[in-house]
């Protein structure tokens, strides 16, 4: 059974894994490189919860595991940059690395930790609906910040988004506070990280691309969450009670950085109309799949209408924030304009967990924050010919 609250809830559960069946084929018709990215994104969010429900594997040490995600991408990337130098590392100065890599570090590592803690409480296709946030998270904190300016269209626009999600979250039949107070709190974390990438990085003209944003942050992140893991997580471990495999582990992390370089071709190699339709079909895909792998999610019609006008409003974001990019072109940057909205967010934002994207990439006119962004990644690089904005696990 999809529900196991309603028979009501299994109409809406094979709607959803009909339309997963029809957007996986639009999917693979629109490229390997986009198939490839939804396989890897929708894949990562599963496998966490997975790996972190008490009902499957029975690991429910999120910022554990989020630590592993960050030991084992610092590793891979310390390897490639310092020991087969496949890249070469930035010029990186004690300032640039006190006054930017750390704060940075210190708000990804937090959305990282929160977002991974909602797996415990809160479903897999409930947290996709939360994360049509994002956008309204992103202009908020940009505002504050001083990087965008109050305007009224994308003011009402960011009401209807949060409008459709109160709508999604009364129609949630196993409604957490706790779950839910702590996936917002992510979103929010995560916001302010990317609003500190552009204000802190740009300023410093400095550009990462994947395997350097690894090198530099992955570390960083560590040393943050190893103070809550400390406090919350270390006391309660028993290690004779530890359910430990090390090939599950390491192929959860190894598909976590699979999916940041996933992004990296997908920038590289498609429109931006084609990034927002992939983002948008996996959160659709993702949805459906955890209605059918993890049974006690019950999805209804409030839910699904809810998250409608919420993605309504997100589409509408996109379109408003394609025209700033265009607008700030001059007539001679056709080519540079279609690179720039390549690299703009593929939801203006986009899934957390222990893999928020770290990509660095701003629009050339710097007045409003444009990136491309999945919430399950641990670091998005920066675009080829961008100046910088970046995510992720």
């Amino acid at each position: 059974m999809f529900c196991d609250v309603s028979s009501q809830c299994q109409p809406v559960a094979a709607i959803l894994v009909g339309m997963a069946v029809g957007v996986a084929a639009l999917a693979i018709l629109s490229g390997k490189a986009n198939f490839l990215y939804i396989t890897l994104s929708s894949g990562v969010i599963l496998y966490n919860k997975w790996v972190l429900s008490p009902k499957y594997f029975n690991f429910p040490l999120p910022i554990t595991l989020t630590m592993i995600h960050m030991g084992f991408s610092g590793f891979v990337a310390f390897v490639l940059i310092r020991v087969l130098k496949v890249v070469s590392p930035v010029k990186m100065t004690f300032e640039i690395y006190a006054t930017c890599v750390i704060p940075i570090s210190a708000f990804f590592a937090a959305s990282l930790w929160f977002g991974n803690t909602a797996y415990l409480f809160i479903s897999v296709a409930f947290i996709q609906m939360l994360k049509a946030l994002m956008p309204v998270a992103t202009f908020l904190m940009a505002v504050l910040c001083g990087t965008d300016k109050l305007r009224c269209d994308l003011f009402l626009n960011m009401l209807l988004v949060s409008f459709g999600v109160v709508i999604s979250s009364y129609g949630e039949i196993h409604f957490n506070v706790v779950g839910t107070v702590y996936q917002v709190t992510g979103i929010f974390a995560e916001a302010l990280r990317l609003v500190l990438t552009q204000v802190l990085l740009q300023k410093k003209g400095l550009t990462l691309n994947p395997i350097t944003s690894l090198y530099y942050i992955a570390p960083c992140s560590f040393v943050f969450l190893f103070v809550p893991w400390y406090l919350l997580e270390m006391p309660g471990i028993e290690v004779s009670q530890i359910r430990f495999n090390f090939w599950i582990f390491f192929s959860n992390a190894l598909c976590a950085l699979a999916l940041n370089f996933s992004i990296f071709l997908v920038i590289g190699r498609t429109s931006a109309v084609t990034i927002r339709v992939a983002g948008v079909l996996k959160d659709w895909i993702l949805i459906a799949l955890s209605t059918v792998i993890f049974p006690e999610s019950a999805i209804t019609k409030l839910n699904i209408i809810g998250y409608a006008v919420a993605l309504c409003g997100v589409v509408m974001y996109n379109y408003l924030k394609a025209n700033d990019v265009r607008s700030s072109q001059s007539p001679g940057d056709g080519e540079r304009t279609a690179k720039d909205l390549r690299s703009s967010n593929m939801y203006g934002l986009d899934d957390n967990s222990s893999n928020n994207g770290m990509g660095l990439k701003n629009a050339r006119s710097g007045s409003h924050l444009e990136v491309v962004i999945d919430e399950d990644v641990p670091f998005i690089p920066a675009s080829k010919g961008l100046s910088s904005r970046s995510k992720p696990s």
